[in-house]
């Protein structure tokens, strides 16, 4: 049996646990440049003005209102659509195959993980889709990342829309991880759904940087959506959840900006990334995915500086980067890729 030695980097089922890092590696959390997630390194601002009931009363039934109002709107939620708030899409994607119909399950892949292991759990193997266009004529659960993790792959609206009637009239689902959507721009099903079989996903803390939160949302079917709300019960999610949430969801300018600045910062990621010989070939304004020979050779190499990244054990030659945050810590990596490129 192989045992990993302290500065070997085994394998990784996600990113942004640091203390996998420091064990490792040495070093303290502070000293590291966690680049191993898709999380904004730039937060939305803390309200200044968060109220004390929102620490010390029990959330009310108001405030998730004005919570899922926010969220209606800025994800452009149909009326015809249920909408349910949940402590983090985690949770909700563990639920799905206690709600949804048996039957064949089919993931595209690859994809995030956690997808196939909630599924395999409860017993119901998925199978692997190397093409979300040849659907087997059997499934009647699709789950589908879009844009996807690690590569960015997107599917258009209009052939998930086809798909999603295909599924419909077998009586099946098709289920849509919009975790990164809020940075593609028309990347959502959402505004484009009547009567589909379909449930959404979408994801507070990536794009807002407030993982640590813990807020998601699942829209589909008001049927479905009411069964969701009875397995989370009342008082599933924080006060300060509720008033950061609805804070951040309607506040469009800093959404806006923040989507500008995403999109500048990863061209000069993928600018720096491609003069150290890494090739970007997928990804979006959150995270890239470069190709290189020796990927978890450089990974190793990096978290002795460091600096930590994603790879993956199905493919070698692949390395996902998110942000940095800022010129300083661009120059950083730089300056460590450098280095790490002639100690390999």
């Amino acid at each position: 049996m192989h045992v990993a030695k302290k500065d070997e980097a085994g394998p990784m089922e996600h990113g942004g646990d640091l203390s996998v890092a420091v064990e490792r590696f040495g070093g303290t959390p502070e000293d590291w440049l966690d680049l191993s997630t898709g999380i904004n390194p730039y937060s939305y601002p803390l309200p200044a003005g968060l109220t004390d009931a929102a620490w010390t009363a029990l959330p009310a039934k108001a405030a998730q209102e004005r919570l899922i109002a926010a969220a209606r709107l800025a994800y452009r939620v149909p009326d015809a659509l249920g909408l349910v708030a949940a402590p983090g899409t985690q949770i909700l994607l563990s639920l799905l195959p206690h709600l949804l119909p048996d039957g064949p399950v089919a993931i595209a892949s690859p994809t995030y993980s956690s997808h196939r292991k909630v599924w395999a759990r409860e017993g119901r193997d998925p199978v692997e889709l190397s093409s979300i266009y040849a659907l087997p004529a059997d499934a009647r659960i699709v789950i589908l990342v879009n844009p996807n993790n690690p590569d960015g792959q997107l599917v258009d609206v209009k052939s998930l829309l086809e798909i999603a009637r295909t599924l419909t009239e077998r009586g099946g689902y098709l289920v849509l991880d919009e975790a990164f959507a809020d940075v593609i721009p028309g990347a959502s099903i959402l505004p484009h759904l009547a009567d589909e079989n379909v449930l959404v996903l979408r994801s507070f803390g990536k794009f807002f940087g407030l993982a640590g939160l813990r807020l998601g949302f699942l829209a589909g079917p008001k049927a479905m959506t009411a069964r969701l709300s009875a397995v989370l019960e009342s008082w599933c999610l924080s006060g300060p959840a509720l008033e950061i949430g609805t804070a951040a969801l309607r506040d469009e300018a800093w959404q806006s900006a923040m989507n500008r600045q995403l999109v500048d910062e990863m061209a000069d990621l993928t600018l720096a990334l491609s003069q150290h010989g890494l090739g970007v070939f997928g990804g979006t304004p959150l995270f890239a995915l470069a190709g290189l020979r020796n990927a978890k050779g450089l990974h190793e190499a990096l978290a002795r500086r460091r600096i930590w990244t994603r790879v993956f054990d199905y493919a070698p030659t692949w390395m996902r980067l998110g942000l940095p945050g800022g010129a300083d810590k661009l120059e950083r990596l730089s300056e460590a890729l450098a280095e790490a490129q002639k100690e390999l």
